[in-house]
């Protein structure tokens, strides 16, 4: 798809999301629409039920693929960027880390999820937390002030992932580092899954081969990439409906193509180094 088609397609889904707090990217659940799935969802991919509580409500929209706060070993007075923030779930998570000396900012390209976001943090009192409307691969933010930057499952939707992973590594200071949580694939998918919109909302379609997302983290300029906790997503979940024999037929897969390529779309976490010798 063209890039702005995928643009077009990710603003609207997720404007909806904001909208009805549904949730549509999840290995465990394929959509939901209510707080308690979107807790299970969490826990299952590593967050605690004090990470979930302790947040403002209707931060969490079950959208994530993995907990990059819990390893981005954030301190206190460090200034932290959210690729793709959404509502605000793990920024409030790292602003307890940052501290008062600290700050997070959190960037979206979704205009209704900044709002959500925003009035979350207003409700939540978070003095330490700013959110900005922009898209990744071009963001809103000036040059080497980050120290940390965090991202779930957030990269995979969009079209020029080479572009993020440039403009990540020009806004991080000598010595920071990234830490994400994404969905990827040990193969290159069909070309009737990664034209569909609904495949590429949930995290599927947008989703590129592991070693070709490493090598454009490498190509940007980071050193001591690590890949880690790698867990398989369902492809049976990529289409946001009731049933999963709705979610399979909107896509029209058989069950020899879901056997087929369920095991080659994976999360994983990957951090990476901006040197301090620049």
């Amino acid at each position: 798809m063209e890039e702005e088609k995928i643009k077009k397609i990710v603003k609207e889904n997720y404007a909806k999301i904001a909208k009805e707090s549904l949730c549509c990217c999840s290995q465990s659940v394929s959509c939901c629409t209510d707080t308690g799935v979107e807790k299970e969802i969490s826990k299952n991919i590593g967050y605690s039920d004090i990470d979930i509580d302790r947040v403002p409500k209707g931060s969490n929209l079950g959208l994530g693929c993995g907990n990059p706060v819990a390893l981005a070993s954030i301190k206190d007075g460090d200034i932290v960027l959210d690729l793709g923030s959404g509502a605000g779930f793990d920024c409030f998570l790292a602003s307890e880390k940052a501290g008062a000396e600290g700050k997070i900012i959190g960037v979206d390209m979704t205009v209704e999820m900044i709002e959500k976001a925003r009035e979350n943090a207003s409700q939540g009192g978070y003095k330490n937390i700013e959110f900005r409307l922009g898209e990744i691969e071009n963001l809103p933010i000036e040059d080497s002030i980050v120290d940390i930057i965090i991202s779930n499952c957030v990269i995979n939707l969009a079209a020029d992932k080479d572009n993020v992973f440039k403009e990540a590594f020009r806004v991080l200071k000598p010595g920071g580092r990234i830490m994400v949580s994404d969905i990827v694939t040990s193969e290159v998918l069909p070309d009737f899954i990664k034209k569909d919109a609904s495949a590429y909302v949930s995290c599927i379609s947008g989703a590129i081969v592991k070693e070709d997302y490493l090598k454009a983290i490498k190509k940007a300029g980071f050193i001591d990439i690590v890949t880690f906790d790698e867990v398989n997503f369902p492809i049976k979940y990529i289409s946001c409906n009731g049933t999963e024999d709705k979610r399979v037929n909107d896509l029209a897969l058989s069950q020899n193509m879901i056997d087929k390529f369920e095991k080659s779309v994976f999360s994983i976490k990957v951090s990476a180094i901006k040197s301090l010798y620049l």
